[in-house]
């Protein structure tokens, strides 16, 4: 199944899909914003996360996970940029798995936030449709 042949979504399966994303990507600049300079806040709630309280560690996350939003923000690279956030996110799951906190509330969080970056990536990206067509 080419692209061509993959049926219009609807207008405002689109916006759905557009403010789905926005909501990520507004998110995830506040994450890597707040881990950008020498917060003690951020540097200590990283030790029970099994961290070290290191602003250059916090620091690389937030580039980390900025960029990769950036890529996911621009439409031509959207679909790298929600392969790397998923990523990001598996890496959040796993520390909060590893020290066992709250399933549904904590080390579930990046899984719902997957959820809706993949939801409104595929409502506003024919390529993810062309991938995954959910109906034929």
């Amino acid at each position: 199944m080419s692209i061509s042949e993959i049926a219009p979504v609807s207008s405002g399966a689109l916006w759905t899909g557009r403010v789905l994303s926005g909501l990520i990507v507004l998110f995830m600049i506040f994450d890597g914003a707040i881990k950008l300079p020498p917060l003690d806040i951020v540097t200590q709630t990283m030790v029970p996360l099994g961290w070290p309280a290191d602003a250059n560690v916090a620091r690389m996350l937030g580039v980390i996970g900025l960029v990769s939003t950036a890529l996911y923000a621009l439409p031509r690279t959207s679909v790298l940029g929600a392969i790397l956030l998923t990523a990001y996110m598996g890496g959040a799951i796993a520390t909060n798995a590893r020290i066992g906190n709250p399933l549904f509330s904590h080390t579930l969080f990046g899984v719902y936030l997957g959820i809706i970056l993949w939801g409104g990536l595929y409502l506003r990206d024919p390529r993810v449709r062309a991938v995954i067509p959910l109906s034929r």
